[in-house]
């Protein structure tokens, strides 16, 4: 796998974003061969592929053809793929390599529970679409005249592709399966002993993307936001510092919880976080099936945004806006080390204003629903996903994630 291990810069990222063809080629080729090894890891542990309906997971072999079919639906199918952003969505395409490839895997027209009744082609002849399809894309991508526009869409699925992967690690942990050695390997990084505090002046912050190489377009137009001075963790939140609030009966003390954290805390009984367990005094965690002592120096992780939420109550502390969080991480990208895991933020998923959706209408536009922003990265994200402006939104009681937290001083 080519995921590397985190760093506080999101160079590669930026790099990314503004990657020519031939590097958007190997790219693509490298990220289909981490999707393919990851699949096969899968399929050697459940020969069937067969997993049990979570309306979080979708079915391995529903997942591996729609990787491949978005990435032909944008590119080699979609006659105006040289217009970018700017392309009308809804053009009729070129065929694909499967005739019936759109009532299959088209995300936003297929039901979700359905997928795991269709009539899915087999592993090698999806394996064979992908191929196919690679070839294709790879094809048109040698024609693209290098500017932002005929790149967009190469970019786009590139970046859907590396998404996918790191949803693939969460069905793995979900399932208890070992996602094979290459990402097994990978885990976040011990984080330092003391919580060390960065001030960050207030003022003017231009936040979003700029306009010049790839944006998500819930990170465009960007805007001058005005903020007031604010003290934040260089790092996130250890084990070592939120299970005290476990063992001093957090889960119990309702004035610690918001009312949608307190109904969640009641509807699941939760008493530690996710993938927790205790035997004796000793605090255990289990990672991708195996259950192991746990590292008090390492991220929290796997919690919702309501136990993150309620960690802050009982610390004296709050979770950042999304818009501090950029701002300390562009204003102090030495010092503010993120990557490990994502990171839950105060701030809920909206547009900016001025927002325009861009061709692929549900990437954004759908989730504007008051769920909440997780900014950074995970150790499982790829590096060309870790950038300090990129949006992440789940609801808020998502523990499937490496998403864990940060905060800052109160007002």
């Amino acid at each position: 796998m080519s995921t590397t291990p985190a760093t506080p810069s999101d160079s590669t990222a930026d790099a990314a974003r503004r990657a020519g063809a031939d590097a958007l080629s190997r790219a693509l080729v490298a990220t289909r061969k981490d999707t393919l090894a990851l699949f096969d890891a899968v399929r050697r542990q459940l020969p069937d592929l067969a997993v049990p309906y979570d309306p979080r997971l979708n079915p391995p072999l529903w997942e591996l053809g729609h990787v491949g079919w978005f990435q032909e639906y944008w590119t080699s199918r979609n006659p105006a793929w040289r217009a970018g952003q700017r392309a009308a969505p809804e053009v009729p395409r070129r065929p694909g390599v499967r005739q019936d490839a759109d009532a299959l895997y088209d995300s936003s027209r297929v039901p979700h529970r359905t997928r795991w009744s269709l009539p899915l082609p087999g592993v090698d002849e999806t394996r064979d679409d992908l191929a196919r399809q690679l070839d294709a894309t790879l094809a048109a991508l040698a024609h693209a005249d290098g500017d932002d526009a005929s790149l967009y869409f190469f970019r786009l699925v590139l970046f859907h592709e590396d998404m996918h992967h790191e949803a693939a690690i969460y069905m793995a942990q979900a399932l208890g399966l070992a996602p094979g050695a290459g990402v097994a390997a990978l885990a976040a990084r011990p984080q330092p002993p003391v919580r060390r505090q960065l001030a960050i002046a207030g003022g003017a912050r231009r936040i979003g993307s700029p306009s010049h190489g790839f944006a998500f377009d819930n990170e465009l137009p960007s805007f001058t936001a005005t903020l007031a001075p604010f003290t934040i963790d260089a790092t996130v939140v250890r084990w070592a510092d939120f299970l005290p609030f476990v063992e001093e009966d957090g889960y119990d003390r309702r004035e610690l919880w918001s009312d949608d954290g307190w109904r969640w805390r009641g509807e699941t009984a939760s008493r530690a976080p996710r993938y927790l367990s205790r035997e004796g005094l000793e605090w255990r965690v289990e990672r991708f099936g195996s259950v192991q002592p746990l590292d008090a120096r390492m991220p929290a992780s796997h919690l919702t945004f309501h136990e993150a939420e309620a960690w802050c109550r009982w610390a004296g502390r709050r979770l950042p806006t999304e818009f501090e969080w950029e701002a300390a991480a562009v204003d102090a990208p030495r010092e503010f080390v993120f990557g490990d895991v994502w990171e839950w933020t105060g701030s809920r998923f909206a547009p900016y204003a001025g927002f325009e959706p861009h061709p692929y209408r549900e990437y954004s536009a759908p989730w504007f629903d008051g769920r909440p922003v997780l900014r950074g990265a995970s150790f499982a994200t790829s590096p060309r996903m870790r950038h300090a402006r990129y949006r992440n939104f789940f609801t808020a009681e998502r523990n499937d994630l490496f998403a864990g937290l940060r905060s800052c001083a109160l007002d």
